[in-house]
C-alpha cells in the first residue's frame, strides 16, 4: 500500500469516523435483538419458561465472557500483512450471520432440548461477533491520542450501533411481527420471528464487511505487534498484570452496575409495554421512533458536554438527569396518576418521555465507552505495553458477564411476581402486573444510582491523560537517545 497515499488521508476524518462507526450496526442488531424480543419469543412464543430462558442466556453470556480477554490478548499481539486486527474483522462477518440466523429458528424439540439449543447458539452468537467486535473497537486509541477526538469516534460507534438496532427493532414491529388470523399480537406470531433473523444476519454480515473495508487502508499506520514467547501461565500471569490497573477496576465496577440495570430494562420493557401498557405493535413501533431523536439527541450533546465538563464529570450529569426524567411515566402509574390505557395522550407521553431521558443516558454511555481508550496510556506507563484489545476484550467481559445477570435478574422478577405463561394483554391479574413494574422500578433506580456513584471515582481526567502522554513521549525520547548495543 502507498505510504504517502495513507499518510496523506485525514484519520479523523468524518468519512473515517462513519467507516470505523458503521460496523458498530452489527453489535446493534445482535445487542438490541437479545435485550428486547428474545426473552418473549422464547417465552411467549416458542413457550420456554422465563426462569429457564433467563437461565440459558445468562449462561451463554457467562461463558462467553471468559472468551473476550483470550480474543483480545489474541488481536493484541496477532502479527499479519494485514495486521492485528482487520483479519479477525473480516472472517467474523459470514460465522455471525448464519449464527444469528439459526437463533431465530430454533427446532420443534422438547423443553430441555430447546434449553439447550438456546445455550449453545447463544454462545455462538456472542462468541463469533467477539472477534468483529474487539478488533473493531481497539483501533480507536490507535488512530487517535486525542482527549475529545476520542469521544468522537466512540460517539459515531455508539450512534451506528443504537441506530442499526433500532431499524430492526422497528422492523420488527412494523413488518415482521404482524397479526395474523391466528394470532390477534403481532408479539406473538412465531413467523415474523424467522423472516427477522433472515434480514437481521444479512444487515449484520454487510455492515462488518463495509467498516473493515473502509478502516483497511490505514493498516500501514497501526502497531504492529511484537514478537511474544512463553507458556501458557505466562500468557494468564500478563493478562491479568494488564488487567490490574486502578483506572479499569474503577471503571468496570461501575459498569457492572450500569449493564446490569441495562439487560433487565431491555428484557423487561417490551413486557411493560405489552402488559403494562397494552400496546400493540404499531404503537410499539411509534413509540420506538422516540428512540432515533434520543440517539441523534445524545450523539449531539455528548461531545459539548464532554469538553465542558470532562468525560467522567460529564457523563455522571448526563446519565442522573435522563434516569430521573425516563422514570417518570412508570413511577406514575404506580401511583395511579399517569394516562390510563387507551387514552389518547399515553402513547405521545412515553413517546416524549422516553426521547428525552434516553437522549441523556445514551449522550452519557458515549464518554463512558471513551473512558476506556484513556486507559490505555495510564496502563502503558506502568507496563510498558500497549493493549487497547485486552482492555476492550475486559469492558465486553464485564458488559457481557453483566448483561447476562441482567436477563437471569427479568427471569428471576418474572418469576417472583409469579406472571404467567401464554399471557394475553388485558387478562393477566393487575396485581400481578403491578408487582412485575415495581420490582423492576426498584432494581433499575438502585443499579443505575450505584452506577453513577462509582463512575464518579474514575481517577483519569482531562489533565490526567495529558499528563500521561506526556510522561511517554519523553519515555520515548529517552529511548531514541540512548545509543544502540553493537551488533
Amino acid at each position: 500500500m502507498d505510504q504517502a497515499a495513507v499518510k496523506r488521508d485525514d484519520i479523523t476524518s468524518l468519512r473515517t469516523k462513519l467507516f470505523y462507526g458503521l460496523g458498530s450496526v452489527s453489535f446493534g442488531v445482535k445487542d438490541n435483538g437479545f435485550q428486547t424480543i428474545l426473552l418473549l419469543f422464547y417465552n411467549q412464543v416458542v413457550h420456554l419458561p422465563g426462569a429457564l430462558v433467563g437461565a440459558a442466556l445468562a449462561i451463554a453470556l457467562m461463558i462467553d465472557a471468559f472468551v473476550d480477554p483470550v480474543v483480545g490478548y489474541f488481536s493484541d499481539n496477532l502479527r499479519t500483512r494485514w495486521g492485528r486486527r482487520h483479519p479477525l474483522m473480516y472472517g467474523a462477518a459470514l460465522p455471525v450471520a448464519v449464527s444469528y440466523l439459526l437463533l431465530w429458528n430454533p427446532p420443534n424439540w422438547s423443553q430441555s432440548g430447546l434449553f439447550v439449543y438456546l445455550v449453545v447458539v447463544a454462545i455462538f452468537v456472542r462468541t463469533l461477533i467477539t472477534f468483529y467486535e474487539i478488533p473493531s473497537s481497539a483501533l480507536a486509541p490507535e488512530l487517535t491520542q486525542d482527549y475529545d477526538q476520542r469521544t468522537s469516534f466512540f460517539g459515531y460507534r455508539l450512534f451506528f450501533a443504537w441506530y442499526g438496532g433500532m431499524v430492526m427493532y422497528v422492523l420488527a414491529f412494523r413488518v415482521f411481527l404482524t397479526p395474523d388470523a391466528q394470532h390477534k399480537v403481532g408479539q406473538l406470531n412465531p413467523a415474523g420471528y424467522g423472516h427477522y433473523g433472515l434480514t437481521a444476519a444479512i444487515v449484520m454480515a454487510v455492515a462488518i464487511l463495509i467498516s473493515a473495508f473502509g478502516t483497511h487502508r490505514f493498516i500501514p499506520r497501526l502497531r504492529v505487534a511484537q514478537p511474544t514467547k512463553g507458556t501458557l501461565g505466562d500468557y494468564f500471569r500478563e493478562l491479568l498484570r494488564i488487567l490490574n490497573n486502578k483506572a479499569f477496576f474503577s471503571l468496570m465496577r461501575a459498569g457492572i452496575l450500569f449493564y446490569f440495570a441495562t439487560g433487565l430494562v431491555f428484557a423487561l420493557n417490551t413486557y411493560l409495554q405489552t402488559y403494562l401498557w397494552q400496546l400493540d405493535n404499531k404503537q410499539i413501533s411509534v413509540i420506538s421512533l422516540s428512540t432515533f431523536i434520543a440517539v441523534a439527541l445524545g450523539w449531539a450533546i455528548a461531545i459539548p458536554v464532554s469538553k465542558r465538563f470532562g468525560k467522567r464529570d460529564g457523563g455522571v450529569i448526563m446519565f442522573l438527569i435522563g434516569l430521573a426524567i425516563a422514570i417518570v411515566p412508570l413511577a406514575l402509574r404506580l401511583l395511579g396518576l399517569f394516562y390510563a390505557n387507551g387514552s389518547p395522550m399515553l402513547v405521545p407521553a412515553l413517546f416524549l418521555f422516553n426521547a428525552i431521558g434516553s437522549a441523556l443516558t445514551i449522550g452519557a454511555s458515549i464518554p463512558l465507552v471513551a473512558m476506556i481508550a484513556d486507559v490505555v496510556e495510564d496502563s502503558e506507563l506502568a507496563t510498558g505495553k500497549r493493549s487497547e484489545g485486552v482492555f476492550f476484550a475486559g469492558s465486553s467481559f464485564m458488559q457481557k458477564t453483566a448483561s447476562g445477570l441482567g436477563l437471569l435478574g427479568s427471569g428471576v422478577i418474572i418469576a417472583i411476581a409469579r406472571f404467567p405463561a401464554n399471557a394475553v394483554p388485558g387478562k393477566v391479574d393487575p396485581q400481578i402486573v403491578y408487582n412485575l413494574s415495581l420490582i423492576y422500578l426498584i432494581a433499575v433506580v438502585g443499579l443505575y444510582v450505584g452506577a453513577a456513584v462509582l463512575l464518579h471515582r474514575f481517577p483519569i481526567t482531562r489533565e490526567t491523560h495529558s499528563d500521561n502522554l506526556e510522561k511517554l513521549a519523553q519515555e520515548m525520547k529517552v529511548l531514541a537517545e540512548e545509543p544502540q548495543a553493537p551488533r
